[in-house]
Parts: C-alpha cells; sequence; structure tokens
C-alpha cells in the first residue's frame, strides 16, 4: 500500500491516513474484501503512533468503508447508505463552496473543477492503462 503522509500539514495525520485509503479505494489499488494491513504493521510503515492507525480505521468503520474483523482486521467492506453519505458530502462541499466564494471563484471553476475531480476518480484505471 503506498501513502502519502505530509508530516508538515496541519491536517491531522488519523486524516490524512483515512483520506489516503479512499482515494485508494476510489481508485481500485484497495479493493471490496482486502484485508488492510494491522494497526501494527502500518503504524510502523508510516513511521506514526499505533494509535493514530487505530483511530483511522475507526473513523473508515464509522464512515461505512471498513469493517473490523477479529481474524482479519480491518476488511474493505462498502457500506451503500447513499443517502448518509450524500449529506456528509453535502456538509463537506458546503465549507468548501463558502471557501470559493469567500476567494472570488466562480461558479464556472467551480463546476469544472468538480467534474475534473469526478472523471479523475470514476476512469481511474482507464487513465492507468
Amino acid at each position: 500500500m503506498v501513502l502519502q503522509i505530509d508530516f508538515n500539514s496541519d491536517e491531522a495525520l488519523y486524516m490524512q491516513l483515512r483520506n489516503q485509503i479512499i482515494f485508494g479505494i476510489a481508485t481500485g489499488r484497495i479493493r471490496e474484501g482486502d484485508s488492510l494491513p494491522s494497526v501494527r504493521q502500518l503504524a510502523e510503515y508510516v513511521s506514526i503512533n499505533m494509535h493514530t492507525v487505530n483511530k483511522a480505521y475507526s473513523v473508515l468503520r464509522e464512515e461505512g468503508f471498513v469493517k473490523l474483523d477479529r481474524r482479519r482486521g480491518a476488511v474493505v467492506a462498502l457500506e451503500s447508505d447513499k443517502k448518509r453519505v450524500l449529506e456528509e458530502m453535502r456538509e463537506e462541499i458546503a465549507v468548501a463552496m463558502a471557501k470559493a466564494v469567500c476567494k472570488g471563484i466562480g461558479r464556472e471553476e467551480v463546476h469544472r473543477l468538480v467534474d475534473e475531480m469526478y472523471d479523475l476518480f470514476a476512469n481511474w484505471e482507464e487513465s492507468m492503462e
């Protein structure tokens, strides 16, 4: 698993780890049913505290990306609660849109960016060929 963690970022390490795993799932590098590394293995690999990895895994579980299995550890299992996901996206996008308005970024630029990001993940496997 390739992870890019920025130790100089203001973003919490557990959130960076969570985001990297979600990017891996979205791009197909991590597939449903795959076991993620153990908390200890991933902590050693990334050189972070095990509690940080545990928190990232807990958030991923709460958000419906993984299930915690006693024998296999954290396993990618995508919960398809579309209504909840859309509400979470609404909240996250609201902050991004408020930033855009404050910084004078226009509707067309926002639409172009959203299309670009969606295409990046929706067509990831095609772009890798």
